[in-house]
Order: structure tokens, then C-alpha cells, then sequence
């Protein structure tokens, strides 16, 4: 059978539909930030990044169009203001690059293990290279500006050792163990993405144009700086270094570069995105301590999730993915 002719199927379909929506947020900001920076060298990895969501963007409407499926509104240049004043540092706009390659990469991933067609796998293939490209150039350019903080380091044990206690799980009152390495790999890329989560919702606050949307956004900032203070606290307990945060790279603008649909919608992907880095902590964390956190984290999260949804609906800015055929409705239609 020619594959090409096999119709895609209802995840292949889904995933096309958030890489389109998800995509051109993300465009619009990096679009807006590559206005206003200074710095050669970041300029061109935003103009790279620009460039390469073009490309993607086209491919994902022939996709979508070839089955009949119509094509999301996302995001457009309705939800770019532009000439606004600088809102960002250079700095924090590649931090933010590098941050959002990450999500990224997580995403491709996930649309390439659920994708069949291999005209669709070797999309998401190409969108992976594309993302590790970007994960390589900005990684490589915030070691060079000396903005980018490695997780701590460990000292290596003389043998391999064996769990021997029950107390491994203990970490309460400093009694048990100190972090495994395992479980810093959650916390740290948590504690970043919560700090991009606060840092963002900070600057939109600053700018938003109603009254709702800068409630939501206080409460986001507050959420998410609860969040960090939790997961700091059980690092430095074990005197270990956090990353620092990036509130002073926001300027003092109120004049908001971007609509207020594109800045709540933005900080609901951060707060929805994060879920999969908790859940994946929590499955890896074997104190405690890391699990009573990562659970009212998580708490936390769909509270302030179930608020953006409510406003993003009262404000009609909330796009319905396809949905599965009603039979009842269709059946009664005759």
C-alpha cells in the first residue's frame, strides 16, 4: 500500500494542530524580540529560529490541508504590537530561546512516537535537527557570554555502591540521605522552567492591557515563585547552588508589545508544559521530601491551569482542537 495514500490518523492530526498553535506563539515573540536585540551574534540565532518556523509552518498547512482538516488561526501578526519599547535584556531573550528549544525537543519527540506516515516521521525527524541545531548554537553562545549556569557538580565515589536502608527514602529534618544526581535532573530543569514561568509572567503583568488578565498573571508569578522556593530550599539544604533568576533582565515598559490573548495563552503552555516535568520528577524521586513537593506542585499547576482556561473561554480566545465524531448528534441529524 502506498502510505502517502493512508489518511492520518487522530494523533498524527492532534499533533500537527498543537506544533501549528504552539508554533506560532512562540514565532510571534521570538519576531518581537529579534526587533528589539542589539547583540549580532543572538540576532542571528533568532533570525535562524524565524527562519525555520517558516519553513515548518508551510509544511504543517499542506499537511493539514491535504486531509480537509481546516487550519488553526494560532497565533498572527493581530497579536504583535509593533514599535513597542524594549521589554526584555538580550540576555533573557536568548535564556528564553533556550528555554522554549527545550519544550521543543520534548515536543517533536512526542509527535514523532506517535506518528506512522513516513512523510510525517521524516517531518518531525527534520523538526528535531532543527530544534538540536538551536539547543547546540544557544547553549554554545550563553557559555561564551558566561550566562549560562551548569547544575551542580558531584565528586565521584571510590566503587559503586548498594542501597542498604530503608532510610534512602527519608528526607525529612535533614535525618535522610542527601540528592541523588537522578533526581537533580528533574529539579534543576523544573527550577528553570519555573523561572521563566515567574520572569514572564512579571513582564506580561507589566504590560497587560485588562484587568483579569493581570490578576491571572499575578497569581501565575506567585504560583510559580512558591514553586521555585520549594524546590530551592531542598537543594540548599544539601549546600547545593540553584539557578539564579532572571527578574532584573524585565524592563520597566508598561506598554505591551504583544495582545493580552498571546500572553495569558503563553503562560498557560509554560504552567501545562511543566506538568510533564513534574510528573517525570515525581516517578524519579525516591525521598520523601521530593515527593510531597512534586505533588502539591502539581496540585498547584492544575488550579492555576483550570483558572487560564476559564478566562481563555470567557474571553473567546481558547481554539477547539479537532474533536472526535459525535454519533449521537449525527444519527439524529436524519
Amino acid at each position: 500500500m502506498d502510505e502517502h495514500k493512508l489518511k492520518l490518523t487522530s494523533s498524527e492530526i492532534g499533533t500537527l494542530w498543537g506544533e501549528y498553535v504552539n508554533g506560532t506563539m512562540t514565532d510571534v515573540v521570538n519576531r518581537y524580540m529579534v526587533s528589539i536585540i542589539e547583540d549580532e551574534p543572538i540576532k542571528a540565532i533568532f533570525e535562524d529560529a524565524i527562519t525555520t518556523f517558516k519553513k515548518q509552518k508551510g509544511q504543517i498547512v499542506t499537511f493539514m490541508e491535504d486531509e480537509g482538516f481546516p487550519i488553526p488561526i494560532g497565533f498572527t501578526e493581530s497579536d504583535l504590537f509593533k514599535g513597542k519599547p524594549r521589554l526584555f535584556t538580550d540576555i533573557f531573550c536568548l535564556n528564553y530561546l533556550h528555554i522554549m528549544t527545550l519544550h521543543g525537543l520534548l515536543g517533536h519527540s512526542t509527535s514523532l512516537a506517535v506518528s506512522v506516515r513516513k512523510d510525517l516521521r521524516d517531518f518531525y525527524d527534520s523538526c528535531d535537527n532543527d530544534a538540536k541545531k538551536m539547543y547546540h548554537q544557544t547553549i554554545e553562545l550563553l557559555l561564551e557570554k558566561g550566562n549560562f549556569q551548569r547544575d551542580p557538580i558531584f565528586y565521584p565515589a571510590q566503587n559503586p555502591q548498594f542501597i542498604t536502608s530503608q532510610d534512602f527514602t527519608d528526607g525529612f529534618f535533614g535525618k535522610g540521605r542527601k540528592l541523588a544526581a537522578i533526581e537533580i535532573i528533574s529539579i534543576s530543569l523544573n527550577l528553570k522552567k519555573s523561572i521563566m514561568a515567574k520572569t514572564l509572567s512579571i513582564a506580561f503583568s507589566q504590560v497587560a492591557q485588562t484587568k483579569e488578565v493581570r490578576k491571572f498573571l499575578t497569581d501565575s508569578e506567585k504560583t510559580a515563585d512558591q514553586q521555585i522556593k520549594a524546590f530551592s530550599k531542598i537543594m540548599q539544604a544539601d549546600n547545593l547552588p540553584v539557578p539564579k533568576s532572571w527578574e532584573t533582565e524585565v524592563t520597566t515598559s508598561t506598554d505591551s508589545p504583544f495582545s493580552d490573548k498571546l500572553m495569558l495563552y503563553h503562560i498557560g503552555f509554560l504552567f501545562q508544559a511543566a506538568q510533564n516535568y513534574h510528573g517525570t520528577g515525581l516517578a524519579s524521586s525516591m525521598r520523601t521530601d521530593l515527593v510531597t513537593a512534586y505533588e502539591g506542585t502539581i496540585l498547584k499547576n492544575l488550579m492555576i491551569t483550570k483558572k487560564w482556561f476559564d478566562l481563555m473561554v470567557q474571553n473567546k480566545w481558547l481554539e477547539q482542537p479537532p474533536l472526535a465524531p459525535n454519533r449521537k448528534e449525527i444519527s439524529q441529524q436524519k
